[in-house]
């Protein structure tokens, strides 16, 4: 097929290609090489004491008799980042749409609201994840002594180490911290929408849900797909909230905290090498996925 682009843009386009060389050089280093060593281990008997002596063992490491994919833990650790990256994130959408919505509405606080809700998501993980631990203590933790005072609970929760309830637990945490970004996104949507299409339907008398539904959420919904596709690769790679808040418990277990079981515990950089490319592959199917799924849906609504 003959190229049918001007002389002015192929010289920007090669202009453009010159310019982000340095950043793709850099990438290459800080993450395509590592990502290549990791996939290289995943094929081998590595470990941490003979790394330089590791032999080339072929698909041992994920399907052979100790292979991660014969690993019952594994695919534990799988559903459970699975069931938390859909709750938590359809949760944080649903809120963070409805915080949005209230921060978008005229009002003197309005500047100190942002600000203020934009507190826990300034919070490094690590800091709220321990906080979040001593509230929810079950010997001195202050959430548990208000519930008890107030009839709530009959009797302090272990929150974080019930089997029943940590996932409960890691959940909420991560809305708590995780609804603010969200918020922040959708926020800027709505206030790039121009404000002459409601004052026509003020004028031809839509109701407010009416003008929501058929008017705010069409036009936002590209910028909320766009929030939905990076907290969910976040959050399928979940680790540091998981770890500090229920340390090495299986109920909570992450394909994150498996990876760091096999490399760090176990020092088994095979096995661990071939747990962290699944979980890159993992990530990026979705990606894939839900990327074309947005885009298909966008072209039909279009």
């Amino acid at each position: 097929m003959p190229d049918t682009r001007s002389g002015l843009t192929r010289r920007r386009e090669r202009q453009g290609w010159l310019m982000v060389l340095p950043l793709i050089a850099v990438l290459a280093l800080v993450a395509l090489w590592p990502l290549a060593r990791s996939i290289w281990f995943s094929f081998t008997d590595a470990a941490l004491d003979n790394i330089a002596e590791a032999r080339f063992i072929g698909i041992e490491n994920y399907w052979g008799e100790y292979g991660v994919l014969q690993d019952p833990q594994w695919w534990h650790a799988v559903a459970n980042t699975l069931r938390f990256t859909v709750i938590s994130v359809a949760l944080e959408t649903l809120l963070g749409l409805g915080l949005a919505l209230l921060l978008d509405t005229p009002s003197r606080l309005r500047t100190w609201l942002r600000a203020a809700v934009l507190v826990p998501w300034a919070i490094p993980t690590i800091v709220s994840a321990k906080m979040w631990g001593w509230m929810l203590h079950d010997q001195f933790g202050i959430l548990n002594a208000w519930m008890v005072q107030l009839g709530i609970l009959a009797k302090p929760l272990a929150w974080a180490a019930d089997p029943a309830l940590a996932m409960a637990t890691v959940i909420v945490v991560d809305v708590w911290k995780t609804t603010p970004f969200m918020a922040l996104l959708i926020l800027a949507a709505l206030q790039m929408l121009p404000k002459e299409i409601y004052e026509a339907a003020r004028v031809d008398g839509v109701k407010p849900i009416a003008a929501f539904r058929h008017i705010t959420l069409p036009l936002i919904l590209p910028a909320i797909l766009v929030a939905v596709v990076f907290r969910m690769l976040d959050a399928m790679r979940i680790f540091d909230l998981i770890y500090v808040l229920t340390s090495n418990s299986k109920d909570t277990q992450s394909m994150s905290t498996y990876v760091r079981q096999q490399l760090v515990e176990f020092q088994l950089v095979g096995p661990g090498s071939a747990a962290s490319t699944l979980l890159f592959l993992l990530i990026a199917l979705l990606a894939v996925l839900w990327l074309g799924f947005n885009r298909r849906r966008l072209a039909e609504s279009a």
